[in-house]
């Protein structure tokens, strides 16, 4: 296997389980050195082990308890980062979680806002002290984790779904202040994935998931869903040099063909197109709605 992020460092957020584990493995046999965070101990204390027979001699893996919606957590991350590694190249902000399942007004307000804490401020948090670094080298990747979630309404999982959109406005707003730096920043959607947040979804039961995301949920458990195999060829795609100039976009792994993208940089960068936008009447053609 050709080590194309070898000498390259990468962070991880969320990176000991799931879908986070699956591109921590990915960055390792590629090369890179990397530095990964969790909310859970016993993964932090554990995440060495699975890799030691795997590292290249000059390879370096760092694992850290931190959760990204505390600041001096995410501080002590970055401190971590620099101590460690001459430079910080990619950023993969995974962490996050589906929170409260059910009806707004039947749910647990502290856990709504423990997943608006966690999927928007906290990846807010990890972009904001990682753009100084970045700016200082000139030069950079930060790969926002987003899903569907910021694209439809999501009955039932409205602080996933507020906290998703957000983020992704988010990463178009500050790819637009990061312009004149060689920092790309874009959030992706990897498509449905069997991880842990799948098995607590199908645990909450179809009365609070809903008739219609409960069997659809079965069935993706059923099928083994997208797996973790085209996400991570898109966060591959976005951490290497052929997505330069890539930036404030949100792609599908499932339906966009980024791969061709490369050769139509200059079309992307002057559109709205894979951003989030409002839909006129007229796009629908509805010839009694807009002025």
């Amino acid at each position: 296997m050709k080590k194309i992020f070898e000498n390259k460092s990468v962070i991880v957020t969320g990176g000991t389980d799931g879908f986070g584990l699956a591109i921590a493995k990915n960055f390792i046999d590629l090369g890179a050195n990397l530095i990964v965070c969790s909310r859970n101990k016993e993964r932090v204390e554990n995440f060495k082990d699975l890799f030691t027979n795997s590292l290249d001699k000059n390879q370096k893996i760092i694992s850290i308890k931190a959760d990204i919606s505390h600041e001096d957590d995410v501080k002590k991350l970055f401190s971590a980062a620099t101590d460690n590694f001459e430079s910080i190249d990619i950023i993969i902000n995974n962490a996050g979680i589906y929170g409260p399942i059910g009806n707004i007004e039947d749910i647990d307000w502290e856990r709504w806002i423990e997943a608006i804490n966690i999927n928007l401020f906290g990846s807010i948090l990890v972009i904001k002290n990682a753009i100084p670094i970045l700016k200082k080298q000139n030069k950079g990747k930060i790969i926002q984790v987003s899903g569907g979630g910021a694209t439809n309404p999501m009955p039932n999982f409205s602080s996933y779904a507020v906290s998703k959109t957000g983020i992704v406005r988010f990463v178009e707003t500050i790819s637009q202040e990061l312009k004149n730096y060689k920092i790309d920043i874009n959030a992706i959607a990897p498509g449905p994935l069997n991880t842990k947040m799948l098995d607590d979804l199908i645990q909450s039961g179809r009365e609070n998931v809903g008739e219609d995301f409960y069997n659809k949920s079965i069935k993706q458990k059923e099928s083994g869903g997208a797996g973790f195999n085209r996400g991570i060829q898109l966060i591959n795609f976005l951490s290497s040099s052929a997505s330069d100039g890539i930036s404030g976009k949100l792609i599908s792994a499932l339906w966009d063909k980024y791969e061709n993208w490369s050769k139509y940089k200059k079309d992307l960068i002057n559109s709205d197109a894979y951003t989030l936008r409002r839909i006129t009447g007229r796009e629908r053609n509805f010839d009694w709605g807009d002025k």
